[in-house]
């Protein structure tokens, strides 16, 4: 029943009673994600409050929904809705070659509700600062909505006049702001970063970092930063699996949006709010596109 490992620990499937989330035996009533922690994780107590914390009180169709969780010393579980096609990382890369690669347009709904789960924890009333976005940590549900999971490493966002927190640095790399690398001073737009590496992994079909890749192209940013300014470089950089499915107005325009997101300096990246407007602005000229006949 083991569904895969991660920092914090193993993550299980199990099953419930729909009502009262009594548990059932396998394969009757809902199906639910079980994380448990692993006794050696250097994450732990802190990351399993952070979430309980922050999935305790924050409710949005794009964000995971925690239906409980278990203290009970040394055990910590946390229990979630089921996700049936897992992660966006999977889907991407092909990690099961049962999955179908996901098409431009379908890439796009999912970078849209993905934008949307980050523009509501900025907009919350006390800022939430996601800190870890990536494509792992992006689930989809059997119709491929997608919806932020994770919040072990989630901060509240600065008060009063602050324009940033102050924090030990972590993260995954690849994904982390340069600003927050460089003075450990994390702001909201930190992530709006992590958000510009995901669609340039979505458009290319490549992993933020990958050191099987040549020198100088390890780093996905580093190498295909330059190329995205350029409509003409831009069509050997698009992932082969979608060829013919977007205009090349559409792809130059998410380029455009994702040079934006990965700006060194944080002031000058959009907010997550403006990320969804231009996103779904993309996503309308793309379904005006039709694809050549095969």
């Amino acid at each position: 029943m083991m569904l895969g490992v991660g920092g914090f620990g193993t993550v299980y499937k199990g099953f419930v009673d729909q009502h009262t989330l009594l548990p059932l035996r396998q394969g009757t009533g809902m199906s639910v994600a079980i994380k448990k922690l692993n006794q050696e994780s250097t994450q732990g107590f802190d990351e399993w409050q952070a979430e309980v914390d922050f999935l305790g009180r924050l409710s949005h169709p794009n964000l995971v929904k925690l239906l409980g969780y278990c203290l009970e010393d040394p055990e910590l579980l946390l229990v979630y809705e089921f996700m049936e096609k897992g992660s966006l990382e999977n889907h991407l890369f092909r990690r099961n070659a049962a999955n179908e690669p996901l098409s431009w347009n379908m890439r796009l709904r999912i970078a849209i509700g993905a934008a949307r789960g980050l523009a509501f924890l900025h907009s919350s009333e006390r800022q939430v600062i996601y800190r870890d976005f990536k494509a792992s940590n992006i689930l989809l549900n059997g119709i491929y909505n997608p919806k932020i999971s994770d919040f072990g490493l989630a901060k509240l966002g600065p008060a009063g006049e602050n324009s940033h927190v102050t924090t030990r640095i972590m993260g995954t790399h690849g994904y982390t702001a340069p600003e927050y690398i460089a003075t450990g001073h994390l702001y909201v737009k930190s992530d709006v970063y992590g958000f510009g590496v995901v669609l340039l992994e979505m458009m290319t079909g490549l992993r933020a970092h990958d050191t099987r890749r040549p020198t100088g192209q390890q780093s996905l940013v580093e190498w295909l930063k330059p190329d995205l300014s350029h409509r003409r470089r831009l069509k050997a950089l698009m992932d082969s699996q979608m060829e013919g499915q977007y205009s090349s107005k559409a792809s130059f325009e998410a380029a455009k949006l994702t040079l934006r997101c990965l700006e060194p300096d944080p002031r000058k990246r959009p907010s997550m709010e403006e990320v969804v407007v231009e996103l779904e602005r993309i996503a309308a000229m793309s379904t005006s596109h039709r694809p050549p006949p095969l």
